[in-house]
């Protein structure tokens, strides 16, 4: 007896491409309503938005309903490890600094470099966050710059919006350049053809970002005081990653861009200073909502010991063996000894489950990273700040474990929004969106960008969102191009497209988890997702036009 036929999803089952694009649009619908206008916990809108992908799946798509679950379910152990996992080690190795009494000294070491918190605010959640984005990815850089704001005075909510937003650009070259990458390869490019693509594309919204930050920091004040700083620091991230992704180093883009950027922006502050640091920094921590911030903002006054440098060095330690931990791991390698620990596994219930071209589907095994993922080296990092900081053992471990319990509905989350994601992309729900957007014809290298920053608010990564569309928009482009063309306009809706997935990022679900559970309100994820979604519409229609004009002699010029 046969248990499991062979499953091809079907990206129009209902057979107009326009009313399969919308049922598929159902918990997607969903998941925006419940949880930013009728404020849902994060956790209940989860829940419903997969529920109604499951029913999707099954009725309008004819998913059998035991593959339907079991992608539910590997979708759902996916999101607590590795994704679940990375944010605890996250937090923990935070919150070890915290018990251990050197956090406060990393507050005032920050005012050593400067004394406004707005120029902070860009140093560590654009540059820094940035280059945790380039070494680790997946929730951590925004867990960990959300935390380092609150230490300089930043109110709860204002230091999640402002890591989320300034967590774009970064993104595309994030984990050591493998959404790029895989972009390519997916759609069957050079890595060479993609890169500078996307790097100019996000190079220019560099310009864009730093004032947006300003803005969510400290209103018109802060963009006409520190608009100085914000155009620098955007003008060289974006240049570099201008020039470097255009190289046999573009895995290397955002390390390079984050680095050369907090090197020149620390000298040009010993030529410029900006003006009402004081009172912004009496700004910037009142409450957005007074009535989910109901704790004290980050920042103390000032007082204690004398801050020598052997208590800087002390102070940064945690931020210092991320970033050697983090490199070193990055070595290739060392990359591949840690990748042999891992383990591959069937997994029960989808072995005859395809992929929508028909090919065997990546979800019929399950690989459980024990060594590779960013969790596993935080982990060390937390271990190590641990023993340095003479942390006891009982206390290192009884943070660990309290951190666990806070985080239950904050990983359950997770958890739902990755199984919601594994169902619309094994059902076919999520392409038939991508087919309905490319049926656009000339006009659509103006839309391109809106398929990665679905797939990415989708499935929460900027590389699934990639490996999902991207074969899809190189198709897109042997159609529309000209014969004289045709490799620059695959290269250009591939490149967009990954570029597109970075805004997606701000409001994907994950995101909004990562945020809310790094600043201490777990369960204020709609909110979060009220201030930031309109800086996310504002990029996406910035870059959907940078992008259609880059197929048009007005910026054509663009194209490598």
């Amino acid at each position: 007896m046969v248990l499991l036929e062979a499953f091809t999803p079907s990206t129009n089952p209902l057979g107009h491409q326009w009313a399969s694009a919308l049922v598929a649009l159902i918990p997607i619908a969903c998941m925006l309503i419940t949880l930013g206008a009728l404020r849902w916990k994060a956790h209940w809108a989860g829940l419903a938005s997969w529920a109604l992908a499951l029913v999707v799946a099954i009725t309008a798509y004819h998913m059998p309903v035991t593959m339907a679950v079991s992608s539910s379910v590997e979708g759902f152990l996916y999101g607590l490890f590795p994704i679940g996992w990375i944010l605890l080690a996250a937090i923990w190795m935070y919150q070890v600094t915290v018990i251990s009494g050197r956090f406060d000294d990393l507050r005032r070491t920050f005012f050593l470099i400067s004394d406004d918190p707005r120029v902070l605010g860009i140093l560590i959640a654009f540059c820094f966050g940035g280059l945790l984005e380039a070494l680790a990815g997946f929730g951590a850089p925004v867990a960990i710059a959300a935390a380092m704001l609150i230490a300089v005075g930043f109110g709860k909510l204002r230091a999640a919006v402002t890591a989320l937003v300034a967590n774009t650009v970064p993104v595309a070259f994030g984990a050591v350049g493998l959404p790029v990458l895989m972009a390519a390869r997916t759609g069957g490019l050079e890595v060479s053809q993609v890169a500078p693509v996307t790097a100019r594309i996000c190079a220019i919204l560099c310009l864009v970002v730093p004032f947006l930050m300003l803005g969510i920091m400290d209103g018109r004040q802060g963009i006409k005081q520190c608009w100085p700083f914000g155009l620098f620091v955007g003008f060289i991230f974006g240049a570099v990653k201008w020039i470097v992704a255009g190289t046999g180093l573009y895995n290397l883009t955002e390390i390079f861009a984050a680095v050369i950027s907090v090197g020149l922006a620390m000298v040009f502050l010993r030529f410029w200073k900006p003006r009402g640091g004081a009172e912004a920094a009496e700004r910037i921590g009142i409450p957005m909502d007074p009535s989910l911030e109901t704790g004290p903002a980050g920042r103390t006054e000032e007082g204690g010991d004398k801050l020598t440098a052997g208590r800087i060095v002390m102070a940064l330690v945690p931020y210092i063996l991320v970033i050697v931990i983090f490199g070193i791991a990055a070595v290739p390698s060392v990359q591949a000894l840690l990748k042999k620990a891992d383990v591959k596994m069937a997994w029960p219930g989808l072995s005859e489950l395809l992929s929508t071209t028909g090919k065997a589907s990546a979800h019929q095994s399950y690989t459980w990273p024990w060594l590779s993922t960013p969790g596993f080296l935080l982990l060390i990092v937390a271990l190590l700040v641990g023993i340095i900081y003479r942390v006891s053992i009982r206390d290192l471990f009884g943070e660990l474990l309290v951190n666990l319990k806070k985080m239950k509905f904050s990983l359950i989350t997770i958890g739902l929004v990755v199984a919601l994601a594994y169902v619309m992309g094994d059902s076919g729900q999520t392409m038939a969106l991508g087919l309905f957007i490319a049926g656009a014809g000339a006009v659509y290298p103006f839309l391109a960008p809106i398929l990665g920053w679905i797939g990415t608010y989708v499935t929460g990564s900027d590389t699934s969102a990639n490996i999902l569309f991207s074969g899809l928009q190189s198709g897109i482009g042997e159609q529309i191009g000209d014969p004289a063309n045709l490799e620059a306009m695959r290269s250009l809706l591939v490149g967009s497209g990954a570029a597109g997935g970075v805004v997606g990022k701000m409001i994907s679900p994950q995101s909004l988890t990562v945020a809310a559970t790094a600043i201490g309100l777990a369960g204020g994820e709609s909110t979060i997702l009220r201030k930031v979604f309109k800086y996310s519409i504002v990029l996406i229609v910035f870059m959907c036009i940078i992008a259609g004009l880059m197929s048009t002699p007005v910026l054509g010029w663009l194209l490598p």
